[in-house]
């Protein structure tokens, strides 16, 4: 029986593999590829956190792949009532094709992985969104051209989404600026193996000097889903708030990328996410293609 292929996180794979998965993305965009390697088979998505994105485009992205997909909350299914996410990735493997799962806690996505028999695809946890930086990066290709060797701007909180693209900036090989206030860096250890990896990763608390030349400039809401200390938090993070002057720091070709759901006039000005520099539509659409891309490589 050959072993199931988990979408877990980027730096679980080499460049080669995830340029593959984002060519095939490319090529279900532009109807180049249209084939239904999904066809009659079932995608169980597991929801710890509400989604908008992530539920639609897995969804969507499944049926025009030709297969069906059943949708559970932790509340629907016995995950809400102490199963582990080792017996139900045991039990879905017999049902199932292939499991997402967007759940808080990394290790329970790793349990559930562990122990199913199909591919399990790592739909957010507090850790990671690697399906999103996928998106992200397709996104920046579609409209600057190789990612390799670009400047990235991450301004805000180093949060899960800015840990993909850490992963990301190691693999497409590209330099990445990372904006955050020392209290809500990314972990040493996430740092120290993007540099152990030969990424250009680098940190800094100014957002003005991060923004500079750069070829995009990212961020992402100041409070996750589950967070509290909300009105802290805004305080700490006001300053690396994405707005007109700090855009205008960046190449006149410049884009700015947010995973939404976004709060305008806090991590952002509704000038530039509503702006002409904007790519945030293209980037969500692109949630679609990348998903058909992941889902026909875990299941072919």
């Amino acid at each position: 029986m050959n072993l199931p292929r988990h979408f877990i996180d980027l730096d679980r794979f080499d460049a080669t593999e995830l340029r593959r998965i984002l060519d095939l993305a490319a090529a279900y965009k532009s109807g180049r590829v249209n084939g239904k390697p999904a066809s009659g088979k079932f995608l169980a998505m597991l929801f710890e956190k509400p989604s908008t994105r992530t539920r639609v485009s897995f969804e969507v992205a499944m049926k025009q792949l030709g297969g069906d997909v059943i949708v559970m909350d932790e509340k629907a299914s016995q995950l809400g009532r102490g199963e582990t996410w080792a017996d139900t990735a045991r039990v879905m493997s017999r049902y199932v094709d292939a499991i997402m799962i967007r759940t808080s806690r990394a290790a329970d996505l790793s349990e559930a992985a562990g122990n199913a028999d199909v591919p399990v695809i790592n739909g957010l946890t507090n850790q990671s969104h690697p399906c999103q930086v996928m998106a992200d990066v397709m996104t920046l290709e579609e409209r600057l051209g190789p990612a390799r060797g670009k400047i990235v701007t991450w301004s805000g909180d180093g949060n899960n989404v800015a840990n993909s693209w850490i992963h990301a900036a190691v693999r497409f090989d590209f330099t990445l600026r990372i904006a955050v206030p020392q209290s809500l860096r990314p972990a040493k250890k996430l740092l120290d193996w993007a540099s152990t990896e030969g990424g250009k990763v680098s940190v800094t608390e100014d957002p003005a000097e991060a923004a500079s030349g750069a070829d995009c400039i990212v961020t992402d809401t100041w409070v996750s889903m589950g967070s509290d200390n909300a009105e802290k938090r805004h305080n700490l993070l006001a300053p690396y708030r994405v707005d007109e002057k700090l855009m205008a720091r960046a190449k006149p070709s410049a884009i700015f990328m947010h995973c939404l759901p976004a709060k305008r006039g806090l991590e952002v000005t509704a000038g530039v996410i509503d702006g002409p520099q904007s790519a945030v539509w293209d980037e969500a659409e692109n949630r679609l293609h990348v998903q058909k891309g992941i889902l026909a490589w875990c299941l072919t």
